[in-house]
């Protein structure tokens, strides 16, 4: 993989939650760097526009795209995506950067007032399965179809939820730290072979996710009272710095939580 980013190559970025949003923009990023993005998102026929335009901009700035309509929590079809990878990218060649930007959870209290209004076993579980648990069945299916290779990249979209109160956000907040968790991990299983694995804290970001919090118009108030460039952090912010940390020279960072927020969450306000 260190090869292909030294310019021996096409190069290959795996995004799961590719439509919009971190994952959108990084897509579009990554194709101006000369990537062929794969990705993954699951859109009704109502949002597909917004996946169609995602496809024409990363076309538009001279990469390709293939693109999966499919719930990427999903066993069957997550080895089916894989195998087809496995098809489109040569022998010796892999994928040099797996993001994963999954927003699914249930926003619910774990103490309603009414029992119908609370967080069920169900509702944890799926979050936690598709918002952290499912990054390691995909790493586990690159690995394992050899796809996966020295200067690889994995991150994983956090939130300051993962160590922070958010009304209604606990399950989303468990799978945030469980990501953490998992990338930790994932860096020190996967050093022997020079992938790295680090998870992203961006900082508040107006994106659709965001949207659905409840209150979030006091977390984008607050947040620009705090930012010293006094605006919201964008998804090409962190698309931006996807770019620069895959860097061969960044080899050495591995393992950790990296805000991406210009400094918002550690100025006093």
């Amino acid at each position: 993989m260190g090869n292909q980013q030294q310019g021996s190559g096409k190069k290959y970025a795996l995004i799961l939650g590719a439509s919009s949003g971190f994952g959108g923009a990084a897509g579009i990023r990554l194709a101006k760097e000369g990537y062929h993005i794969f990705g993954v998102h699951l859109d009704r026929r109502a949002t597909m526009p917004v996946v169609e335009d995602t496809i024409k901009q990363i076309e538009d700035n001279g990469g390709e795209a293939t693109f999966f309509n499919a719930n990427a929590a999903d066993d069957a079809k997550r080895k089916e995506i894989v195998a087809e990878i496995r098809k489109m990218i040569p022998e010796g060649k892999h994928v040099n950067i797996l993001l994963h930007s999954l927003a699914f959870g249930t926003l619910k209290p774990f103490i309603g007032e009414e029992e119908s209004k609370s967080l069920t076993k169900a509702n944890i579980n799926m979050t936690l399965d598709v918002m952290a648990h499912s990054l390691i069945y995909w790493t586990q299916d690159l690995y394992w179809n050899n796809l996966l290779g020295h200067g690889g990249r994995i991150y994983a979209m956090t939130s300051h939820g993962s160590t922070s109160v958010v009304p209604t956000y606990g399950a989303v907040s468990a799978a945030k730290a469980s990501l953490e968790a998992h990338i930790r991990q994932l860096a020190m299983e996967l050093g022997h072979i020079g992938v790295t694995a680090n998870a992203i804290k961006a900082g508040v970001t107006d994106t659709p996710a965001l949207k659905k919090i409840p209150g979030n118009q006091r977390m984008i108030d607050t947040a620009l009272y705090r930012n010293p460039a006094k605006r919201l952090t964008t998804p090409e912010d962190v698309a931006d710095a996807i770019v620069a940390l895959s860097d061969l020279n960044a080899q050495w960072l591995n393992g950790d939580v990296l805000a991406v927020d210009n400094g918002e969450n550690v100025m006093d306000g």
